[in-house]
């Protein structure tokens, strides 16, 4: 055990462990890309984001919170400054993507006033309403909003009305608010742990609301697309309890109107505040391949309920970070977390899910950018490099070594085609390439340690320069077919003629 280690020889080890090693492995690895048809395309704004409804309107959240109640951080905080120069910086660099705003308390919000019986309810303002439409339109987003779904009990499912729904939609028509997808209530098939037992819907019930709810919202955005049921989805458990909240199939089934989105929600690892932990965020468990494979089984599972029931409908991750219960505090907003980030945007894709949802843009261990100081956080800098290398066309690709993931997408801009190489060996690997042409441009991300806070694109730290960064800032090294150990590469293609 490390405890009963010298000190020189524990940090030693921990060292090792969390670093990259000199050296290369000895035997090189071959990679073959079928790129004369595109296997699959995603949307134009496939790499999307969230605002969790506590962040924008000030209620219960992560940071700080050592525990979570009923999927919910045990400390307010105030609700988010939209609009500041820094932040604009920041997500003017990630677009175009859709931002989604839901969360464990969309189901409890009230919309521009609180009733007389609840003076402390948690109430989503006119004010904040205007202000998040203003940052939708600031930023060329395309809005996702989780309708309340309401907390009531079991005999009542079956007769969702949207009182309060109507006014918001009403007040949103009249000041020309766009909003693209609507989706009703929030990981459904786990309010039972969430807001109790009898809270619980069954799949028959909630189909009959979604009918209605659907109603309801094509009389004033008859373009909106319709995604549901967000079933969250935990590690190794998929769906958890039989029969009580396994509900996406029955629900798809008994649905009486055609769904525009099937989404759900995974989180492959969970942080030390989940009361339940499957598969716990720990630097062994974030590089192991085998923690991938979970995203993979139940995304064709899903396909295969959605290509029955709802043939027409796409296949959406609505919501998805490292770890449940706001990330795993020193690893879900470090280098490390970087690696599971990559792979599931090139999973996602080559199993046909057409957007990528990331809890959350800001807010939590989790965030992309940290709600506090505005930094970039790592998983910031793949998906800077994702938007503008990975474009929506995807192919097949295959290698030989289980600890490198592949994955090929034809650049956005160009004729180019980008491999993505992501090498989850502390020591570097040799590959070769089996496309005709010469590689142009090669970014990659590294960082000093697994744990750091700082990355690097091409040994350049990456960040922002007055509020700018491009491609360019970043050098290109003489050509190599050499991977670094714990890295993320992004290789660009330009095939022979």
């Amino acid at each position: 055990m490390l405890t009963l280690l010298s000190p020189p020889r524990w940090y030693a080890r921990l060292k090792r462990h969390y670093t990259a090693r000199a050296g290369t492995v000895s035997s090189p690895s071959d990679i073959v890309v079928e790129h004369s048809t595109p296997v699959q395309t995603v949307d134009t704004r496939y790499l999307s984001f969230s605002i969790d409804i506590s962040v924008l309107v000030g209620g219960y959240w992560w940071e700080g919170s050592d525990s979570s109640k009923r999927g919910l951080g045990m400390l307010r905080v105030p609700p988010i400054q939209l609009k500041q120069k820094k932040l604009d910086r920041l997500v003017s660099q990630l677009g175009p993507s859709y931002l989604r705003v839901g969360g464990s308390e969309a189901d409890k919000i009230h919309y521009f006033s609180a009733p007389d019986t609840e003076p402390d309810a948690l109430v989503l303002t006119r004010k904040q309403w205007d202000r998040l439409n203003e940052f939708v339109q600031r930023h060329d987003l395309r809005l996702i909003f989780t309708v309340k779904y309401g907390l009531f009990a079991r005999q009542d499912h079956g007769q969702w009305r949207g009182d309060e729904l109507k006014e918001l939609l009403e007040y949103s028509c009249s000041k020309h608010y766009q909003i693209a997808v609507f989706e009703l209530g929030n990981e459904l098939n786990a309010y039972w742990a969430f807001h109790g037992l009898r809270a619980q819907p069954k799949a028959r019930d909630l189909a009959i609301d979604y009918a209605t709810f659907t109603r309801q919202v094509r009389q004033y955005y008859p373009q909106a697309k319709i995604s549901g049921p967000g079933s969250a989805f935990w590690p190794r458990l998929g769906e958890t309890f039989k029969p009580f909240s396994n509900i996406t199939r029955r629900f798809l089934q008994q649905l009486p109107m055609p769904l525009d989105i099937v989404n759900w929600h995974y989180y492959p690892f969970q942080s030390s505040r989940s009361p339940v932990r499957t598969r716990a965020a720990t630097v062994r468990t974030m590089l192991n391949p085998k923690s991938f494979a979970d995203f993979d089984r139940y995304s064709r599972t899903l396909i295969f309920w959605r290509d029955r029931y709802q043939p027409r409908a796409q296949l959406w991750t609505g919501e998805s970070g490292s770890a449940q219960c706001g990330g795993q505090p020193k690893l879900s907003d470090r280098f490390i977390s970087s690696f599971w980030w990559a792979d599931q945007l090139g999973q996602g894709a080559l199993l046909g899910h057409k957007v990528m949802v990331r809890q959350s843009l800001i807010g939590g261990d989790y965030g992309l950018i940290d709600r506090l100081t505005l930094k970039p956080r790592p998983d910031y800098w793949v998906s800077w490099l994702w938007v503008r290398l990975m474009g929506p066309e995807v192919y097949q690709s295959y290698h030989s070594d289980k600890h490198l993931r592949v994955y090929c997408h034809r650049h956005p801009n160009s004729e180019q085609y980008t491999l993505m190489i992501i090498n989850l060996k502390p020591r570097g690997i040799r590959v070769n390439v089996d496309l005709p042409g010469h590689c142009q441009n090669q970014y990659t991300l590294t960082a000093k340690r697994l744990t750091s806070r700082k990355v690097y694109i091409n040994q350049v730290r990456a960040k922002l320069k007055k509020g700018e960064v491009t491609l360019e800032d970043f050098t290109q090294a003489p050509q190599s077919n050499r991977v670094p150990g714990y890295s993320i590469s992004f290789w660009c293609y330009t095939l022979d003629k």
